[in-house]
């Protein structure tokens, strides 16, 4: 079995990508990096991506890319500011509802949604974003005959401006010892356009003690890039913790949590920032994330890749080198 990764889209820069099986297909929803030439920063002002591809293929490893071209755009979007980060697609009685993060006019992150007919595409926005939404990095699942949607990241994705889903004055990072800032999740209305409920917290407990991973636990606990999939009967939540550039999973048994940390799917790859989606097609499990290798390591501007992903006897998921 060929274990080599693939680079998915070698003539632009894509990341952060989303991944679905729609109509027997994999569907790709990825950023769009661009050289804006922005000076880089921790706010992430260099991320100044203006609109989302989509992509699909039939075969992961071998098949060709199919690129449907521009989907959505800022331009598109009556409320728009600047940067349409990463998005997710969600199907619900043949219609697909795409979110994404979106700065409004006072620059300040929040959730849209946009509806098609395919999952192809074009995506048609929704006049206004969704109410009380916030953050960043939303993920999207389908559980029974319900929609979660998980949000949330730090720094440049203002999660910490945010407590008990209200913004504060002043942005607040917890200190070493207290529990790390977490991502979000959230049940989605009937109807997909809106949040069911209050979002509450996604609790990754340390399984050494049962207690909530703390701040200083900067290679365990979450920073941005939640994805949830269901194998069996867990939910595997998993992250990017950012910062230390790992991409790491915790289990639960409902898509609320808790949720054990259990460890690193794949250690560092070339390039700032590691975000990721993990689909199973035809019988096998892969894993889509991006590099900066061929941008020579610009964190801004970063491929697609993809490769195989393997569960042990007790549905570890084998940790791989980033590096590869």
């Amino acid at each position: 079995m060929d274990k080599k990764p693939r680079y998915l889209v070698p003539d632009d820069y894509m990341a952060d990508p989303a991944v679905h099986v729609f109509n027997g297909k994999i569907y790709i929803y990825p950023s769009h990096d661009r050289e804006s030439g922005i000076e880089e920063n921790d706010n992430g002002d260099h991320f100044d991506m203006k609109d989302y591809h989509v992509f699909s293929l039939d075969d992961v490893m071998n098949g060709e890319v199919c690129d449907h071209g521009v989907v959505l755009s800022v331009d598109d979007i009556p409320w728009a500011g600047r940067q349409l980060w990463d998005c997710d697609v969600a199907e619900k009685n043949g219609r697909y509802y795409m979110y994404f993060p979106l700065k409004d006019r006072n620059d300040v992150f929040h959730i849209g949604v946009a509806i098609a007919d395919r999952p192809e595409g074009p995506f048609t926005a929704q006049p206004d974003p969704m109410r009380g939404s916030y953050s960043i990095d939303p993920a999207v699942f389908k559980d029974g005959e319900s929609h979660y949607m998980y949000f949330g990241g730090l720094w440049g994705g203002q999660l910490q401006r945010y407590r008990d889903n209200k913004a504060l004055e002043n942005p607040y990072l917890q200190p070493d010892d207290e529990p790390a800032l977490t991502a979000r999740v959230v049940r989605l209305s009937d109807d997909m356009l809106q949040m069911a409920e209050e979002p509450r917290p996604v609790v990754i407990l340390d399984p050494e003690t049962g207690q909530p991973l703390k701040a200083k636990d900067n290679e365990k606990r979450f920073f941005e890039a939640s994805w949830m999939h269901k194998r069996g009967d867990r939910y595997y939540f998993s992250y990017s913790t950012g910062d230390t550039h790992r991409i790491c999973y915790a289990v639960g048994d409902n898509p609320y949590g808790p949720f054990v940390y259990q460890g690193c799917i794949l250690s560092p790859v070339v390039g700032w920032t590691t975000h990721h989606a993990i689909v199973e097609y035809k019988g096998e499990w892969y894993l889509f994330y991006h590099d900066s290798v061929p941008s020579g390591g610009k964190t801004w501007l970063r491929s697609l890749k993809v490769r195989r992903l393997s569960y042990d006897d007790e549905g570890r998921i084998m940790e791989m080198d980033g590096m590869d």
